[in-house]
């Protein structure tokens, strides 16, 4: 027997106003505000539409995605969630070479509660790392912007919901359908 948990946030709003976390102190860092906090709870919702590639916030599912590193595209609507508790979300062309994607990956443990890692197609430039209502672009895995924008926004309260760790409680990827299967 399986049971729908819609565990997550509290409710579809931030606990506090993050807005003023939104002022960049990164050279390149793009900015997005008014972003939704609604929980997508239907079917019909999936997939959803977002303006930025990848996004950086908005409507998102109600529990989140395993904050690890994947190998394979991951759910949109899982990931926002994810960055709504201060996860930070690096995505990387499918066509990166193997020893980029390695550096990649060695990022994470670097801070295992909140990084995300994952290919991403369709991605506007070779390393794109986000979070709520921020999002850098990056020509190179050694620009040192990288690893200064995991120090500053991981675990943050950009998304409104700061130190809720990522790692532990969500889902796989290969959980997702199961997840979806049980929306009417």
């Amino acid at each position: 027997m399986s049971a729908l948990v819609l565990a997550g946030c509290s409710s579809g709003t931030p606990k506090a106003d993050p807005s003023a976390l939104l002022t960049p102190s990164i050279t390149g860092v793009e900015v997005f505000k008014g972003l939704s906090h609604r929980h997508l709870l239907k079917k019909s919702e999936y997939p959803h539409r977002y303006p930025q590639t990848p996004p950086v916030g908005g409507e998102h599912a109600p529990r989140w995605l395993k904050c690890a590193v994947y190998s394979t595209p991951v759910p949109n609507e899982f990931a926002v969630h994810s960055i709504e508790h201060g996860g930070i979300w690096i995505t990387h062309l499918p066509t990166l070479d193997k020893a980029s994607v390695a550096k990649l990956a060695a990022l994470a443990p670097t801070n295992p509660e909140y990084v995300l890692v994952s290919p991403y197609p369709g991605v506007p430039a070779p390393v794109v790392v986000s979070t709520w209502g921020l999002q850098l672009k990056l020509q190179s895995v050694d620009d040192p912007r990288l690893q200064q924008f995991i120090k500053t926004y991981a675990g943050g309260g950009q998304g409104g919901e700061p130190n809720h760790p990522c790692r532990t409680d969500g889902l796989t990827p290969q959980q997702v359908p199961q997840f979806l299967a049980q929306l009417t």
